[in-house]
């Protein structure tokens, strides 16, 4: 017992220790998606402030694939030192826990929600050659022509992907799944009319809806965005419909509290920042520094909610 003792002491004193100095060489924040897309958006900018506070440069590291497998995959199975964190999403670290049944990693288990970027709605955009100025048009639409209409998402297990069945679901009507690898090239699909609809992050959208090239139907949050007060909520149209993004930093299950502790403040300052808050409500995504009990809570409850979605669609990925 004695020597049991002082190998945990021996063992605390390290992780002390390590804390103190970290970070002691560049960091790396894995994106589990394509350039373009909210993670990497709102990495990037984060990423900039952050490395001022740490003193130690961040590099974003996109790692695209299967919705996000492939960056958390590579995160998970990193060393549990505060050198290798994640971008995640809602996607990948909600509906992920959702619609796979065979990951080599546990979304909830190996993960450690470190800090909240900021969260956004996702919006309902039809491409410009589809007839439809509202929700209610586009499924009147959809239910005129069965069959032939179509979806992009960002990939299969993306929010866009899930958004989208939600609407199938509670409208009565179907359409195809068209995923893509990233939300950036599934934006680009609609603008050019090769996909009929998206509800995807907003952030991805900010900058076409701004330049009024497309119109958005619906915001997907309970109530009308701040940002967009012109577009109605996607519940004014079917009641309790509720999406919202997230995007955050987590790191491999494991790694020292101290260190977690240490880039959870300086995300939290960075976000602080006029400038840095500015950046990111630009994009659509409000700024949104919580505890990070309160942020594990948020993503807790997201793989609830999704996995009860997957079940009723039956939506599957592997």
């Amino acid at each position: 017992m004695q020597r049991l003792t002082i190998a945990l002491a021996a063992l605390l004193l390290a992780a002390s220790a390590s804390a103190q100095t970290f970070p002691n060489k560049a960091l790396r924040w894995v994106v589990p998606s394509a350039p373009g897309d909210g993670s990497d958006i709102t990495g990037r900018i984060i990423a900039e402030r952050v490395s001022r506070e740490l003193g130690q440069q961040v590099l974003i590291d996109n790692k695209p694939g299967a919705g996000g497998v492939l960056g958390s995959e590579t995160v998970a199975k990193s060393p549990a030192d505060g050198y290798t964190m994640i971008v995640g999403n809602a996607g990948s670290h909600g509906i992920n826990a959702a619609i796979y049944t065979k990951l080599n990693y546990d979304v909830a288990r190996d993960f450690v929600p470190v800090a909240l970027f900021c969260s956004a709605p996702n919006v309902m955009v039809a491409s410009p050659g589809t007839p439809a100025k509202t929700v209610a048009e586009f499924v009147a639409y959809a239910k005129a022509n069965p069959g032939k209409l179509n979806y992009a998402s960002g990939g299969i297990g993306s929010s866009s992907h899930l958004s989208a069945e939600l609407l199938k679901s509670l409208g009565g009507f179907d359409m195809t799944h068209v995923p893509y690898k990233g939300a950036a090239p599934a934006v680009n699909a609609v603008m050019a009319n090769e996909v009929n609809v998206m509800i995807g992050n907003l952030p991805p959208w900010s900058g076409h809806l701004n330049s009024g090239k497309v119109q958005a139907l619906a915001v997907t949050t309970a109530k009308r965005h701040a940002g967009l007060p012109d577009v109605p909520a996607m519940a004014e149209t079917y009641a309790g419909f509720e999406t919202v993004a997230w995007f955050g930093l987590l790191a491999p299950a494991g790694t020292p509290p101290a260190v977690i502790e240490k880039v959870h403040h300086a995300v939290n300052a960075a976000l602080a920042d006029p400038d840095v808050n500015s950046r990111i409500a630009a994009t659509g995504c409000g700024p949104s520094p919580i505890a990070q009990q309160a942020f594990a809570t948020r993503v807790q409850d997201d793989i609830v909610r999704w996995k009860k979605l997957a079940t009723e669609r039956n939506i599957r990925a592997d």
